[in-house]
C-alpha cells in the first residue's frame, strides 16, 4: 500500500479530531455537493478525509437524495479504504496532507473519481494548532501552487477563489 501520512502526524490528527468543532468545513459545502450530486445524477459519494462524516450528516439534513456514502479517513481506519465514486470529495483535507505524500493521495483521489471530484482547499492558516504549537494547515501554498498538481490529474471544470483559499470542481480525465 501507498503511505499516505506518517505514523506520528496520524498521531496527531487523531488528538485533533477529538476536538469537537474539527472538522466541520463540510457542511457548509453540503449544499454546493448536493446540488452537483442531484444535478448529474449521481449515485455515490466519496468523502475523503471524511472526519466524524459530517458531511453525510448534512446531506441528509439537507434531504438530499438517496445516495451510496463512501467515507475514508486513516484516523477512523474502520472507514475502510478509499472508495470510487461518482463524486469525491475532499474538503478541508489537502492543507493537512504532509507534502512528501501529496502526489501519493491526489493520485489516489485521481483514481478513485469515476465523474467529478470537489475540492476545498485553504491558502491560509488555520485557527487550531498541532500539539507542537506548529499551525493545523501544514501545507499552505497559493492556489497557483496547487493548480498544476490538480491540472495533471483532472480537467478544472470550476474554480471560485475565496479569502481563505478556493474550491475546484474537476471532471476526471
Amino acid at each position: 500500500m501507498t503511505p499516505k501520512i506518517s505514523d506520528s502526524y496520524l498521531i496527531e490528527q487523531k488528538r485533533l479530531h477529538e476536538i469537537y468543532d474539527y472538522g466541520t468545513a463540510s457542511i457548509a459545502h453540503a449544499p454546493n455537493i448536493k446540488q452537483i450530486f442531484e444535478e448529474k445524477n449521481f449515485t455515490s459519494i466519496s468523502d475523503y478525509g471524511a472526519g466524524k462524516k459530517n458531511l453525510e450528516k448534512e446531506l441528509k439534513r439537507l434531504e438530499c437524495r438517496q445516495f451510496n456514502y463512501f467515507p475514508y479517513d486513516p484516523v477512523f481506519p474502520e472507514y475502510g479504504q478509499a472508495t470510487a465514486a461518482d463524486l469525491v470529495c475532499c474538503i478541508d483535507v489537502m492543507e493537512h496532507i504532509e507534502e512528501e505524500y501529496l502526489d501519493n493521495v491526489l493520485d489516489e483521489i485521481k483514481n478513485i473519481s469515476k465523474k467529478i471530484c470537489y475540492f476545498s482547499i485553504a491558502t491560509t492558516p488555520a485557527k487550531k494548532k498541532l500539539s507542537d504549537g506548529t499551525n493545523a494547515h501544514i501545507l499552505v501554498k497559493p492556489t497557483r501552487w496547487w493548480l498544476p498538481k490538480l491540472c495533471d490529474r483532472f480537467n478544472i471544470l470550476f474554480l471560485n477563489l475565496n479569502p481563505s483559499g478556493f474550491v475546484v470542481v474537476c471532471g476526471a480525465l
